[in-house]
């Protein structure tokens, strides 16, 4: 696979937080580096302005983005803003394409809508269209370990904090499950395991729900 892998962490996280999953990519062959923006205090414009520049920074070719939870909507925006190059593909970990039924709560109490930041609307909102162009696949968590277990518009299954149905949508090249939660997904093996396959092949590797996470 050609081109340069991009980790994006999901709010309230940080660029070390994927360390592991970085580690674990490089040591598939692949060239990886993680980008840190400010999920709370500044908009996902700016955001996605920064990772742009970042982006554009890089050696030209393919430049894959892999973003967890909020990192990945923010993937898909860069993609639908044309900072994607030709050639590249999209992991999204526990991403609320659909929007977020605990971002939903959250944001309907007046106390706590600040942990949102000004992510609030994509989250609660969710993205799910890009370029066609774009092959964006999902990995989602199944083990109910979370804030999640409080909210009970979050339907089942789920990982804590985003249910599987938030993270489907048609235009998804895959979808696959594995039996963590929202934030195992960026230490489970099975996940870097399937990460490492759609980057770079283009598809999940079959019957890997049943791998332990």
């Amino acid at each position: 696979m050609t081109g340069h892998v991009v980790l994006l962490h999901g709010i309230w996280l940080r660029g070390f937080t994927l360390g592991l999953l970085a580690r674990r990519l490089r040591d598939g062959g692949l060239e990886v580096s993680s980008r840190d923006y400010a999920s709370v205090t500044r908009s996902p414009e700016q955001s996605i302005d920064s990772v742009a520049e970042y982006m554009a920074a890089l050696p030209p070719g393919p430049v894959h983005l892999v973003g967890h939870s909020l990192g990945g909507l923010l993937a898909l925006e860069l993609a639908r803003r044309g900072h994607v190059p030709a050639g590249s593909r999209i992991v999204c970990l526990g991403t609320p394409l659909r929007g977020s039924a605990v971002a939903r709560m959250l944001a309907g109490l007046m106390p706590l809508r600040w942990t949102l930041g000004q992510a609030r609307e994509l989250l609660c909102q969710g993205l799910a269209d890009w370029p066609d162009d774009i092959p964006v696949g999902m990995i989602a968590g199944s083990l109910p370990v979370g804030l999640g277990l409080l909210v009970p518009a979050l339907e089942r299954p789920h990982d804590g904090i985003v249910a599987v149905a938030e993270t489907r949508a048609p235009q998804l090249a895959g979808h696959h499950c594995v039996a963590t939660s929202h934030s195992g997904l960026l230490l489970s093996d099975a996940a870097a395991r399937q990460v490492l396959a759609f980057l770079s092949q283009g598809r999940f590797i079959p019957a890997a729900a049943t791998e332990p996470a």
